[in-house]
């Protein structure tokens, strides 16, 4: 059942009602500029800087380590988003802290604070144990973080305008790996002075949103008590009474696994199928991986924001996430049955084209479909755990199909589980 469908009589509050204003551009200026920090500082360093300090550490040990890192990591980011959703969510008004009396800037400065001392702390580190500690409680901090500003979006934002919205702040995610990535490999070369860039980067471009846009702040009593069983309770909804918010969540789930299963192993696709270093003497798949996901990020980025805007037009959102599950699944078809260069290419433009607009829309209808307008960061931080578990189940399901049957078995997989994305989307029924 649709949210607006289960407001409680205490939704006269400005905290829990449903928005009907428009928000102003500056408003989705800063979100999407706290959004895109957030990602890059989640993203950069286990792609460029973690690996590099760990050969510096252990070289020989440096696989298993950044292995068992990432993979302490992810527990960490299941674990947290739901409870800091929860713990924002029952965040009551206080007067003391002035313009952080809302319920959602204090856990997002929060969060970035604690988050930018972690990755601060990492640069400086020569152990493997404390890389692997800081983390861990990095990723932690920075899914807290994301729980309390994907929670502004149906805080603040009206149904006719949340796709548009929802594109400015999802699209980050694409674009934050490819801007960071090239801050650290171009501008700020060095190990510690790469985690402090990206931890200043953090602090610094979060404040805008915190300081200059609107927190509401929820009044005592309508606070939920904190308890325990409340923390654990944040980590389910039962399906049965709330189908759509069911639905939503596989529907997800399935699009990000496809996601995952189909860029996973897509070096090892241009080292061991496509021969990119043959076809380009002096360069190596790692570039030609760069290229794919330069183009692969543009697409993404392009479509995030068009296909919000042109979903809030039509008003319709199920239709866009068919269309772009269905673009996912003919990516991975290409790739299925042609392994060249230029069918990567093509794969990227269709893997970015699809899951771009499926960003924008399908947060948008995820938030149609929260259970009740109390509980919207927890309910969200279920949400992210359908983001976050399929890139662990990849890399289970990866190897197991490769061994089966190839690539072309891998990338034929993942056109199925794309493909069942977008159709499961048309189970939903409180949203059009």
């Amino acid at each position: 059942m649709a949210e607006q469908a289960t407001q409680s009589p205490r939704a006269h509050s400005p905290a829990l009602a449903e928005p009907t204003k428009p928000v102003s551009a500056s408003w989705i200026g800063g979100l999407g500029l706290a959004s895109l920090v957030m990602w890059m500082a989640a993203q950069v360093p286990p792609n460029f800087l973690i690996p590099a300090q760990l050969e510096t550490i252990d070289h020989r040990g440096e696989h298993l380590a950044l292995g068992l890192i990432l993979g302490a990591a992810a527990i960490s980011s299941l674990l947290a988003t739901p409870i800091a959703g929860a713990l924002s969510d029952r965040t009551s008004h206080s007067r003391a802290l002035g313009h952080l009396r809302g319920r959602r800037h204090r856990w997002t400065l929060g969060f970035a604070l604690l988050g930018a001392a972690s990755l601060a702390l990492i640069g400086l580190q020569s152990k493997v144990i404390w890389v692997g500690v800081l983390w861990v409680l990095f990723s932690a901090f920075q899914n807290g973080e994301f729980a309390s500003l994907s929670a502004a979006v149906p805080d603040h934002v009206p149904v006719t305008q949340r796709a548009t919205v929802a594109g400015w702040f999802s699209m980050p995610q694409a674009l934050g790996l490819l801007l960071g990535g090239g801050l650290v490999a171009f501008v700020v070369t060095g190990q510690a002075s790469g985690y402090l860039m990206l931890a200043i980067a953090l602090l610094v471009l979060t404040l805008p949103f915190v300081l200059f846009s609107p927190d509401h702040p929820l009044a005592p009593e309508h606070a939920k008590p904190i308890s325990m069983r409340a923390v654990l309770a944040a980590f389910w909804i039962d399906p049965r009474r709330h189908p759509d918010f069911g639905w939503a969540w596989l529907t997800r789930f399935l699009v990000s696994l496809a996601i995952a299963m189909g860029t996973l192993y897509l070096l090892f696709f241009l080292t061991d199928v496509v021969h990119f270093s043959r076809l380009f003497p002096g360069q190596t798949a790692k570039q030609g991986l760069l290229y794919l996901t330069a183009i692969y990020t543009v697409c993404v980025v392009v479509t995030a924001i068009l296909g919000g805007m042109i979903s809030d037009r039509i008003g319709r959102r199920k239709v866009i996430v068919v269309c772009s599950g269905t673009l996912i699944a003919l990516a991975a078809v290409v790739l299925t049955f042609v392994e060249t260069w230029p069918a990567a290419m093509v794969a990227a433009v269709l893997y970015g084209v699809g899951f771009g607009a499926y960003l924008a829309v399908d947060q948008a209808l995820i938030t149609q479909v929260l259970p009740a307008a109390a509980d919207r960061a927890k309910d969200l931080g279920i949400i992210n755990i359908a983001i976050v578990g399929p890139t662990a189940l990849a890399g289970v399901l990866n190897p197991a199909l490769v061994a089966v049957g190839g690539y072309p078995v891998l990338f034929g997989a993942t056109a199925v589980v794309a493909l069942a994305g977008g159709v499961f989307v048309w189970k939903i029924k409180s949203v059009p």
